[in-house]
């Protein structure tokens, strides 16, 4: 005989509580105070969403982005309260007018690993700049990391002028051909070992032989300027000289070898048409010292050819 609710054995009786409505083990429940994107939509379709949804943080099948766990509220906060009262600025956090190291917290509660974790206490973090100074959720104009201008050194040019403009001259970095960006020698977001926030080495000379390997060393002869660093010499940005150089030869040499055996001033009567006139002839100290960089023959000490 079945009783429902009742479970009738030879010598035990049990009673069975009819099944409840549960939720799926596992299912997360619903925050308190989040709206859910829908309903941000209604009013912010069109201006916020548009390139949004084209973006890394609306792919919902990451689940690291924003659009995988709460939508807009997963950096905007729970919207409830701004959907009660749009008028209350409090109720809903707003990039635009939210300080500095608040937005960057935000930021930062997802980007910390890779070419980001040297951010705190890194140059741009110490000027109080913000994320949204250089990057744009929904209004980038660069596809490639969400950029408030069109390209990398667009962006960089706002605060770093003069730097912008030597890259714009006859001797410069392939920059302006699309070779090569600001960041292919820096890293915008921090460096770990240095100052000048350098994607590589622990100082500028390592950082430049990362492509300049032929310079790398070490030599058997090797010239001390190279050693302390190679902007004694070149202009990284950019010059109006050949090299990249931060002045014309022979003046450029000539401001350590101020005494030598080759005429040492400018207009020197004595030496004009002689073989020793090093600044008639080419005005280059490097037409015979062309190793400058350094040697590995044994009587290269004057880093001869």
């Amino acid at each position: 005989m079945r009783v429902p609710g009742l479970l009738i054995l030879p010598s035990l009786l049990f009673l069975v509580a009819p099944a409840a409505a549960t939720a799926p083990a596992g299912a997360p429940a619903v925050a308190s105070g989040y709206v859910g994107d829908e309903m941000c939509l209604t009013c912010h379709q069109d201006k916020e969403h548009g390139l949004y949804s084209r973006s890394m943080h609306a792919r919902a099948s990451d689940e690291r982005t924003p659009a995988a766990a709460h939508g807009c509220e997963t950096c905007h906060g729970p919207g409830k309260a701004h959907t009660e009262d749009p008028s209350d600025p409090s109720a809903i956090r707003v990039f635009t007018k939210t300080r500095a190291r608040e937005a960057n917290a935000v930021c930062l509660t997802c980007h910390t690993r890779g070419t980001h974790a040297g951010w705190a206490g890194s140059m741009h973090n110490a000027r109080n700049l913000g994320c949204t100074t250089c990057h744009s959720i929904h209004h980038y104009k660069s596809a490639d990391a969400q950029l408030v201008a069109t390209t990398e050194t667009a962006v960089c040019a706002r605060c770093h002028r003069a730097e912008a403009t030597r890259v714009s001259r006859v001797a410069h970095m392939p920059v302006g051909e699309g070779k090569m960006t600001c960041s292919s020698c820096h890293n915008p977001h921090g460096s770990l070992t240095n100052v000048r926030m350098l994607r590589n080495g622990n100082s500028i000379t390592e950082a430049c032989v990362t492509c300049h390997a032929a310079k790398r060393g070490p030599f058997l002869w090797e010239h001390p300027v190279g050693r302390e660093t190679c902007t004694v010499c070149h202009d990284p940005h950019g010059s109006s000289n050949g090299a990249m150089l931060v002045a014309r030869l022979p003046l450029l040499c000539q401001r350590c070898h101020i005494s030598s055996r080759h005429p040492s001033t400018l207009y020197d009567m004595a030496a004009l048409g002689t073989p020793s006139a090093n600044r008639l002839a080419g005005r280059s100290c490097v037409n015979c010292h062309q190793n400058i960089h350094g040697s590995n023959h044994p009587s290269g000490n004057a880093f001869l050819r």
